[in-house]
């Protein structure tokens, strides 16, 4: 239990940061090329400071290069993988075997990660990609449990078992999909998915232009594409016991948000389990609530279970969200945390505080004060400071937030 590891995405230098600070063991991110989200991938002095900022923490960086490359992509490979080692990155996570071959000679101080798009779905693969110099595999989201449990049963212990634990789902095969470049021209296996999955379809026949016919029950038509976000948070021990040591969340392009609440969330835990060492574990009665306050479809097991009874699919394109932000926290001092306003609120409003390492908790703002100390009635004006008295320190990088229609 002491070697789970709890891997988080990120897409920004910012973003590396709140994932470590909220308590990621490992981050995984993209570089300037070669990875599988074109609008979450760090400029190469981002990446530095990234691998600077972890490494001075004691957490380690995964870097995708699992796009699967075409001639004149493949070509420039070589000197993008030279600058991955030199800046020390810790793991590359790729899809290709001509990929696979590369990192290994030019980026040879890099563990080799076997990406979910290679679709690990058996022993036999699993095993095959070990021999070629792989030090982990990221096993398809198609799996059951039972499967897992194979899986690790028949391949090296050395082997390391990878799987998502949390965030949407794709209803290609591990990502493999089409459609995006078909519909709208950009290619989801390079990299630019346009999430043609999540829009919204009905039935025409050839011979009867504009007339639209549903294909559900649903007068407003159907997402027949469009699957659930998954949330394991409640089974991680079971997912242990299969045989999984590393946990990934997924959502490079989420916001900095999104990253410190589902780290959070699950670093609590993964904690509390390892604590448990497996006996009579029983998950933190704040993390499934808190997994609420993110922006996410409705929420599912995968394929974890077997197929799903009900529907996988969600009915609209649109996200549920609990809460948002309010301020962020600058500094303590004097008995009032310091804060840069994000939405405005007026006095009086409960803000409910998300805090690395912690549960979260609650801070009333009975006493408001802006950033000369004077009282104040609401915070109006984004990126104004203000301060709220509270009777003990709250950490620089801690969240304050209120509850979606309540702000004003």
């Amino acid at each position: 239990m002491k070697e789970l590891e709890l891997l988080c995405p990120a897409g920004t230098l910012e973003g590396v940061r709140t994932a470590v600070d909220f308590g990621a063991d490992a981050v995984y991110l993209g570089g300037s090329s070669f990875g599988m989200r074109t609008t979450a991938a760090l400029s190469d002095d981002d990446l530095a400071a990234a691998v600077e900022y972890a490494h001075a923490h004691g957490v380690k960086i995964h870097v995708t290069c699992n796009i699967v490359p075409h001639n004149d992509e493949a070509a420039r490979l070589p000197d993008f993988l030279t600058r991955l080692d030199a800046l020390g990155v810790d793991a590359l996570i790729v899809a290709d075997f001509g990929t696979l071959r590369l990192a290994q000679k030019y980026a040879p101080h890099a563990e080799i990660h076997l990406s979910v798009q290679a679709g690990v779905t058996n022993y036999e693969t699993a095993r095959a990609f070990y021999e070629l110099g792989a030090k982990r595999v990221v096993l398809a989201r198609e799996l059951t449990i039972e499967e897992i449990a194979e899986i690790r049963a028949k391949t090296p212990p050395d082997l390391e078992l990878e799987a998502f634990c949390h965030g949407a789902m794709c209803v290609s095969m591990s990502g493999r999909c089409l459609l995006s470049d078909y519909m709208a021209g950009r290619d989801a296996n390079r990299g630019a998915c346009a999430q043609s999955c999540r829009w919204h379809y009905a039935l025409m026949e050839e011979k009867r232009p504009g007339q639209y016919y549903d294909i559900s029950e649903d007068d407003g038509g159907t997402y027949i594409l469009n699957a659930n976000d998954m949330r394991m948070a409640e089974h991680l021990d079971k997912l242990a016991a299969a045989g999984v040591t590393s946990f990934k969340i997924e959502g490079r392009a989420k916001s900095e948000y999104y990253i410190a609440v589902v780290t959070n969330a699950y670093r609590g835990a993964l904690d509390s389990l390892i604590a448990a060492d497996g006996q009579n574990w029983q998950l933190p009665d704040w993390v499934l609530p808190e997994l609420d306050t993110i922006s996410h479809r409705p929420y599912s097991n995968g394929f974890y279970f077997g197929r799903p009874n009900g529907k996988q699919t969600y009915e609209s394109a649109g996200y549920l969200r609990d809460y948002s932000v309010a301020a962020t926290v600058d500094d303590y001092r004097d008995g009032r945390i310091i804060s840069t306003l994000k939405n405005k609120f007026i006095r009086g409003q409960q803000l409910n505080c998300l805090e690395p390492h912690a549960a979260p908790f609650i801070v009333s703002t009975d006493d408001l004060y802006d950033g000369d100390g004077i009282e104040i009635e609401s915070a109006p004006h984004p990126m104004m400071q203000i301060q709220i008295p509270f009777p003990r320190p709250v950490c620089k990088g801690a969240v304050l937030r209120m509850k979606v229609g309540d702000s004003v």
